[in-house]
């Protein structure tokens, strides 16, 4: 008689740090990157967002509010308005939640680490680590409608937009004088081994660094490098805060957007560009000022960010 042993595994949610009301920030400095006058104009956008409010169903193929505690009204539009509220067998009961979103094309397949929540105000803050080892940090859109179907260790799709509360040309001017030997060798090794791979790092990367030898005298003095042409991403480091972010990249678009009236920039912009990985490249919105309107593609800017997540359904794809 032969004997079967069945293994049983449970799928995990990630860990969940859950915020008080005191740690939890609000959307107030959210809103004023739109307007001055938020109890003026908020209450007004609102209202008019339920004229072509959608429900949000995120990360579910179709979504009824047969069940559901919470309700989820966002849009199609680029720059919009979601809007959270709470249900009682299948009716709205009250406003819960409300905050100005970008739309965005652009993403990375991350797994999310934890969630920094707190789920009176369904505000979430997601840690994701992307598929080259990046660890971003972004709230999330989603949060509402997602919640109950993150798991550990799932790869998502995760498309990335963020508001800017300011935004400008990098400084080009600013540079870093690398004067130390073993710095400047590495650098100049680097660059020479892998321009002669056609772009490609090779995988005896660090022992051919170490065979490599200049042509020249000049292939060993100080290396100068232009920070303005780099590209570079700093999160928060406050807790619930991460993704109040700093970031400074390359401008790969640029259009012209409004928002009940409040002309919006809109530019597409890569943060992070790694070897071999994927750009982490950012939908970024912000009011339309004399400086956005000097920018245009290929220039290198820098800003601070409220940096967005969404996941959804229709864009993620089987193993």
């Amino acid at each position: 008689m032969s004997t079967q042993v069945y293994k049983y595994s449970q799928a995990l949610r990630p860990t969940i740090i859950n915020l008080s009301a005191e740690q939890t920030a609000g959307h107030g400095d959210h809103w004023r990157i739109l307007t001055e006058q938020i109890e003026e104009d908020v209450p007004n956008w609102l209202k008019k967002s339920i004229d072509n409010a959608t429900i949000a169903a995120g990360l579910h193929p179709t979504l009824s509010k047969e069940g559901l505690s919470h309700l989820l009204l966002s849009c199609n539009d680029m720059c919009h308005v979601n809007q959270v509220l709470a249900l009682k067998d299948g009716k709205p009961q009250n406003f819960i939640n409300a905050f100005p979103c970008v739309n965005s094309p652009y993403g990375l397949n991350c797994k999310i680490d934890r969630i920094i929540a707190n789920d009176d105000t369904q505000d979430a803050v997601l840690r994701l680590i992307s598929a080259d080892g990046s660890i971003i940090y972004a709230y999330d859109q989603m949060y509402t409608v997602n919640r109950e179907l993150y798991r550990q260790d799932q790869s998502y799709f995760v498309n990335f937009s963020a508001w800017a509360y300011a935004i400008q040309l990098s400084d080009q001017d600013e540079v870093v004088r690398v004067e130390d030997p073993e710095a400047i060798r590495y650098h100049r090794a680097y660059n020479d081994i892998v321009a002669k791979n056609n772009g490609v790092i090779p995988t005896d990367l660090d022992q051919q660094i170490e065979q490599w030898q200049p042509t020249s005298d000049e292939a060993l003095e100080p290396v100068e490098i232009k920070l303005g042409n780099m590209c570079a991403y700093l999160f928060g480091e406050t807790l619930g805060q991460e993704d109040e972010a700093w970031c400074q990249g390359q401008v790969l678009g640029k259009q012209q957007q409004t928002l009940y009236e409040r002309d919006l920039t809109v530019f597409d912009v890569a943060i992070l560009r790694e070897p071999d990985a994927d750009p982490f490249v950012v939908r970024i919105a912000t009011p339309t000022t004399d400086d956005t309107r000097q920018i245009i593609v290929n220039d290198y800017i820098q800003a601070n960010i409220w940096l967005q997540a969404a996941i959804y359904y229709e864009n993620q794809t089987e193993d």
